[in-house]
């Protein structure tokens, strides 16, 4: 039986150094214009002065299976590509940012151009086989990208032997980034 290629992304957290690597390399490849970021990082402090630990997480789209920001957008320039990837044709965005008051993780921005741009997950780079440019510069290999519906890929193995959590998953959205734990 023939299954639907889904991308995901699964990050692991306890190994992720917040360097920034995979945002730096991400403006690279994509020309992001400086002040703008497809993908960051946070830092996020859990615990009680003097036990405290900190957990850095690689953010960006969620490329969810039911993206708000696409049902949002009046021109269809934000629609879902190839292996579920969430994208914006640039040619038919306005600049409403009717996608970006729906999207709850504030993963768009305006352009100079006046369009809106986000995370593709490198589509360009996973059309000629390669991983996205994130992916394949993350020095501590923290970052996993693959078809979440291929049994013998790396991601889905991970998913499915690893404790995993993702953002928001009470909105409904079937984000598509995962935290390993």
């Amino acid at each position: 039986m023939f299954k639907k290629i889904r991308y995901v992304m699964a990050i692991e957290t306890a190994k992720c150094v917040g360097c920034g690597a995979c945002v730096f390399a991400c403006k690279q490849e994509n020309d992001v214009p400086v002040g703008f970021a497809r993908d960051w990082v946070e830092q996020e402090v859990h615990g009680t002065y003097p036990v405290l630990s900190m957990e850095n997480r690689s953010q960006r789209c969620q490329h969810c299976d039911r993206p708000p920001c696409v049902y949002a957008c009046p021109t269809g320039a934000s629609h879902v590509g190839p292996g579920g990837i969430t994208l914006v044709d640039g040619d038919l965005c306005t600049g409403c940012k009717a996608c970006i008051a729906a999207c709850p993780y504030d993963a768009r921005y305006v352009t100079s151009r006046g369009v809106v741009d986000k995370c593709t997950f490198c589509a360009h780079r996973v059309a000629q086989g390669m991983e996205p440019a994130c992916v394949a510069v993350c020095p501590t290999s923290c970052l996993h990208f693959g078809d979440a519906n291929d049994p013998n890929g790396e991601v889905a193995g991970l998913l499915a032997t690893r404790r995993h959590r993702r953002q928001k998953t009470h909105l409904g959205t079937e984000p598509q980034l995962y935290w390993l734990d």
